[in-house]
């Protein structure tokens, strides 16, 4: 005889109702988070117009169907699209994520916090047009930046303690639901209704990581983000028309997320939701790579001069041992063809070799031309990663959360080159002071790649006032990327 199953409505599940409560009553108080909010949203649009030098991103850009026009849609930075804020999320978010350039957060689950502005900003872009059309206020770019500071602290807080990876599931989960829960707050959903979204974005099928990893890396890495967050206001808007949610999705028996995708292990929390991850988010700065990369980057860059002074080429290099952390070596230690860009940005031995060789790493770096040079495959096969657990303890530090590399460069006659040690990349909250000048540097580099200079200016005046940027309308803003 068999048991009945019960029938009766659960209450929703813990986890949810926490991040539901945070975005819809907790009051972000931190001047240091609006700031570095601040920085990261230039850092973010930054990169996105970078991004539109690239024919494979550029060719995503726009609506679904050719030529619609959206009337008070949202703007797409960079480029004359106006479109609604579904579609408008994918481009900014794909345009975004596209040279892995981005901010980033690394704990048990890594990901890029900022991939959350495509979703935002598309939103706030539309809601904006559409209450100066009705003749009502316009959100403003404070707004725009709680949104940020809400999505990085849910994103980032998840993935303390938490990895996705470990199971073979996408960090763009994380974007998704962090997305849907703050856009469903910017657009009045009530509690049940943002509740019910939540749940939505937990119930989607999740993205798995094979497009990361080899030997099927490939482009869909770079927008899969994009994706994510677009996804986020589908569900928010449809949450908003009453769609019902799934209250137990996470915890319920056989069919709920922990059960199917999670080994059947609840979530575990080291924190409660604040501030914090906008606080110490890791801004990549100096180099377009893979975050635990950076530090071997920077190493690598200081080793080029030193060979140079020492009167040596890569070819006396007999072998380069990187001491390093084991996230590293689970995901970008990589031996063997590299087919495309997306393949090159994700092997720390490419990342090495480049700069070792030519004294930089940039985004053009990762095509066809700068890795035909059979120099790169020469140094890569002498290239060696080995795990320090002193460096994987401190990368899980939360005082510390270090991404340390240390590079040894031995060369043929047997001699070798002192090892060098970076533990803490420019983009990391340890060194704010120097990074940001830095950070400001490279946003104008971006905005000269697609605006002439008066509008340039425009841009930068504002962005760099805190006050005067948050008091501006947020379609106000947008427009001043319209080409």
């Amino acid at each position: 005889m068999s048991a009945h199953i019960s029938n009766v409505r659960p209450q929703y599940d813990e986890v949810l109702v926490d991040i539901v409560d945070y975005v819809t009553k907790y009051k972000i108080d931190s001047a240091l988070a609006y700031d570095t909010a601040r920085n990261c949203l230039i850092d973010t649009l930054g990169c996105g117009l970078e991004a539109l030098e690239y024919p494979a991103c550029k060719k995503l850009m726009g609506p679904i169907v050719p030529g619609t026009v959206v009337p008070n849609g949202a703007k797409v930075p960079g480029t004359q699209f106006q479109l609604d804020p579904v579609q408008a999320a994918f481009n900014i978010g794909a345009m975004i994520r596209w040279l892995d350039f981005n901010d980033t957060w690394l704990a048990a689950e890594w990901g890029h916090p900022s991939d959350n502005l495509g979703g935002i900003l598309a939103t706030a872009d539309w809601l904006s047009r559409t209450a100066v059309a009705a003749g009502k206020k316009p959100l403003t770019m404070k707004d725009v930046l709680t949104g940020m500071i809400k999505a990085h602290e849910i994103q980032g807080c998840i993935a303390l303690e938490n990895s996705f990876n470990k199971v073979g599931l996408d960090h763009v989960v994380l974007v998704k639901v962090a997305s849907t829960a703050v856009v469903a707050e910017m657009l009045g959903l009530n509690r049940d209704e943002i509740l019910n979204a939540v749940s939505l974005a937990w119930v989607d099928g999740q993205s798995l990581r094979t497009y990361r990893h080899s030997p099927n890396t490939g482009s869909r890495k770079s927008w899969a983000a994009g994706d994510a967050t677009s996804r986020a206001v589908r569900l928010a808007l449809m949450a908003k028309t009453g769609e019902m949610g799934y209250p137990s999705v996470l915890t319920a028996k056989t069919w709920g997320f922990y059960d199917v995708l999670f080994k059947g292990q609840p979530f575990k929390f080291q924190r409660k939701y604040a501030s914090y991850v906008m606080e110490n988010v890791l801004f990549k700065i100096s180099f377009p790579a893979e975050f635990h990369s950076q530090t071997a980057v920077e190493a690598a860059v200081t080793l080029h001069a030193q060979l140079a002074q020492a009167g040596r080429n890569v070819e006396d290099i007999k072998q380069i041992t990187i001491r390093t952390h084991e996230a590293c070596i689970r995901i970008i230690d990589k031996k063997g063809p590299l087919d495309n860009p997306a393949d090159r940005d994700h092997c720390i031995q490419y990342m090495v070799a480049v700069p070792l060789i030519f004294g930089r790493l940039t985004a053009s770096d990762y095509e066809d031309n700068v890795a035909s040079d059979k120099r790169i495959d020469v140094l890569r096969d002498k290239i060696v990663c080995v795990e320090d657990p002193a460096f994987t303890k401190d990368y899980h530090d939360p005082e510390k959360r270090s991404i340390a590399n240390a590079l040894t460069v031995e060369f043929k006659d047997g001699t070798t080159l002192a090892e060098l040690v970076v533990e803490y990349p420019i983009g990391h909250a340890r060194r704010r002071k120097d990074g940001i000048p830095l950070l400001e540097a490279k946003f104008k580099i971006n905005l000269a790649r697609q605006f002439p200079a008066k509008q340039q200016k425009s841009i930068l005046d504002i962005s760099l006032d805190q006050a005067a940027l948050e008091a501006m309308p947020v379609h106000e803003y947008v427009d001043l990327y319209v080409i």
